[in-house]
């Protein structure tokens, strides 16, 4: 295993009686797309800008490769990029004069900065609106070139907050595709948001954050077994010996809803299925309808906090 690129050791902050952070703690791989998952509230952007320098802590440590980072230094601020919540791009400049600012700001200039904001131009799929003022821009195209501003630079570790609040559907895969290519190219990536769906899809290992406390803190397959999948099924007839046979069933909890509608609990829903269907044609029974859940982070968030992500 990789060792990490950033450790994050009881961090904690308060807003006078409200605790934003209540003693986190976890760390980030090198070359990982790690998220951050947790409903509006959580201590998401707080904990975000504590650890991009734009925050104090309340106490606690932060330490990025290894070397504690609390205050950030010039050398260590030059390795991160972060893209915020809040668009924080110019609209009275063009796509491509923002992008220079911020590559400025990090010391790039003359042929290198041109170059690599046509690279990151070309990225973000603005190469064709380069020069258009940005108060012209869709939603969608804004949060392209705000996840640009924080490329620019091409930082080690990458922290994007709410990076597709939104942003329609066609952007947000043009989003999740780049993430993708700068965590390939090298860039380790923490990723906040309250869409579980997003975090499920790009992030192998996730935290849950709740109400200023990290709840839980593993990779998602592990997280999922917190929960069992379910198969709901609907038969023309009963047989007598169905019953037992789904009774002998290793791995399953059968619970019979009506007289010809029953649902099994199980931690393998596709191995469940086949060993169902099989048993179904050996009894000669008619099935006449099915339904499937496989357990999701949405519902591992339920299960532990007792609220929805969306509250």
């Amino acid at each position: 295993m990789s060792e990490p690129i950033l450790e994050v050791r009881d961090l904690t902050k308060r807003y006078g009686a409200t605790v934003a952070l209540d003693r986190v703690s976890f760390s980030v791989n090198q070359g990982e797309i790690f998220g951050l998952l947790g409903p509006n509230g959580a201590g998401k952007t707080t904990l975000l800008s504590i650890v991009a320098g734009l925050l104090e802590t309340g106490g606690g440590e932060v330490r990025i490769q290894g070397r504690s980072a609390l205050p950030l230094g010039n050398e260590l601020r030059k390795q991160i990029g972060i893209v915020p919540q809040e668009l924080a791009v110019y609209n009275d400049l063009s796509a491509r004069e923002n992008l220079a600012f911020f590559g400025g700001l990090y010391g790039i200039n003359g042929t290198a900065l041109k170059k690599r904001v046509d690279d990151v131009l070309t990225a973000v799929g603005l190469m064709d609106r380069a020069d258009q003022k940005v108060h012209a821009f869709s939603g969608g195209m804004k949060r392209r070139l705000n996840l640009g501003a924080g490329l620019v630079h091409q930082p080690r570790l990458l922290f994007l907050d709410e990076p597709t609040t939104g942003v329609d559907p066609q952007s947000r895969n043009h989003i999740f595709e780049e993430i993708r290519r700068v965590n390939r190219a090298g860039a380790t990536v923490v990723y906040t948001s309250h869409y579980m769906e997003e975090v499920q899809t790009l992030c192998p290992r996730v935290g849950i954050l709740d109400r200023g406390r990290l709840i839980a803190c593993d990779e998602v397959p592990v997280l999922l077994r917190q929960l069992a999948g379910r198969i709901r099924f609907r038969l023309a007839h009963l047989n007598s010996r169905l019953p037992e046979r789904l009774n002998q069933m290793a791995g399953i909890r059968r619970r019979q809803i009506d007289n010809e509608l029953l649902e099994l609990e199980c931690e393998d829903v596709k191995g469940t299925l086949l060993r169902l269907v099989a048993l179904l044609n050996e009894l000669n029974l008619e099935l006449v309808h099915l339904e499937t859940q496989e357990p999701n982070l949405e519902g591992v968030f339920l299960h532990l906090t007792g609220r929805g992500l969306r509250d």
